[in-house]
């Protein structure tokens, strides 16, 4: 399996036409590199399609994943970029709420 420590999702859509050359592009242009043992994780405008960048040290690889129904939950546009935890982006790729997970499901104020 590839090892992954890291996983950044990039709030802006991506044209899923794109190969592997593009998107590894367009993660340096949005992350500043693509460093070893990282994910990137990027969707359509309507947020039906992603992909998945990751660098396992040596070369890259990239996936794709389409829901047969409903849409991936996906953040507004405003930050650039989000680091997700091994819980939210398994939610993630399923297609279920991730951000009420980890540190945003914790209720510190009433």
């Amino acid at each position: 399996m590839i090892r992954i420590d890291q996983v950044w999702l990039a709030v802006d859509p991506m044209d899923m036409r794109a190969g592997l050359d593009t998107t590894l592009a367009r993660v340096v242009r949005v992350f500043g590199a693509a460093h070893p043992h990282h994910a990137y994780v990027f969707a359509n405008r309507r947020a039906t399609r992603i992909k998945v960048l990751m660098h396992d040290g040596i070369g890259v690889w990239l996936a794709a994943r389409r829901l047969n129904q409903g849409k991936f939950v996906w953040p507004t546009p405003g930050a650039t970029r989000m680091n997700l935890s091994e819980e939210q982006i398994g939610a993630l790729v399923l297609g279920l709420p991730w951000q009420r997970l980890g540190e945003a499901a914790i209720i510190d104020c009433i």
